[in-house]
């Protein structure tokens, strides 16, 4: 088998360190910059859904000024984003290139797309559930953590999963740029060196990332659906 793949794909297996590496910082990038997203996007979307119309803490005020922030972020192109972020990047990180440098723009990246998933999610919630909350005294913190996440858990679930296919996708974008992982990998040695086995091994990895993501995003949310 070892000497199959070894014929198949020559070039990965002269590089196999570095190709390891950046797998490694692939996962680094999802970790720190999906965790980091994850908690931003949270709460940015819940902060739409209870501020808007009609919402349990309506102030029209916050939520048009967030919406056209985040509608603001969401259209600037993601490696525009890379160069826009560079000054703010240096500041946090203290270096733009690199994994330390790619994880604030991913997060920049992301947030805006992951939040409106929530939005979405958390629109899906029957009213009735809410007046029924409201009735009993609940507070709005209480309607927020017992009705709108617990009921929502599929289609937060499902946010959660195609954001974090598209951040795969958004760190591979970022190795554009050197930011290391797979995407910087295939870059440098499968298109500059024009080792097309290194762009194949690569490919491979991400759509098995990929595939294993939505396996897991698909079986909590047949678990959690009723």
């Amino acid at each position: 088998m070892q000497e199959f793949l070894s014929s198949v794909f020559p070039n990965v297996f002269s590089k196999l360190p570095d190709f390891f590496e950046s797998i490694v910082e692939t996962f680094i990038m999802l970790g720190w910059s999906g965790s980091i997203s994850f908690v931003i996007g949270i709460i940015l979307g819940i902060i739409l859904t209870v501020t808007k119309k009609g919402g349990i803490i309506q102030n029209i005020a916050v939520f048009q000024v967030l919406d056209k922030i985040i509608n603001f972020f969401r259209s600037i192109p993601f490696i525009i984003l890379l160069a826009g972020v560079m000054p703010l990047t240096r500041l946090i990180s203290g270096t733009a290139i690199g994994v330390e440098g790619a994880i604030v723009p991913l997060v920049f990246g992301t947030v805006p797309f992951f939040a409106r998933q929530i939005e979405t999610a958390l629109a899906e919630m029957n009213p009735g559930l809410i007046e029924a909350a409201q009735s009993m005294g609940s507070g709005p913190l209480e309607i927020i953590f017992r009705v709108y996440l617990r009921e929502c858990i599929p289609g937060i679930v499902r946010g959660t999963t195609i954001t974090a296919i598209s951040l795969i996708g958004l760190t591979a974008m970022a190795g554009a740029v050197g930011a290391g992982g797979l995407g910087d990998f295939a870059i440098r040695f499968g298109y500059q060196r024009n080792q097309i086995d290194v762009t194949y091994a690569s490919v491979i990895v991400l759509v098995a990332l990929v595939s294993i993501i939505q396996m897991i995003g698909s079986a909590i949310v047949r678990k959690n659906s009723h």
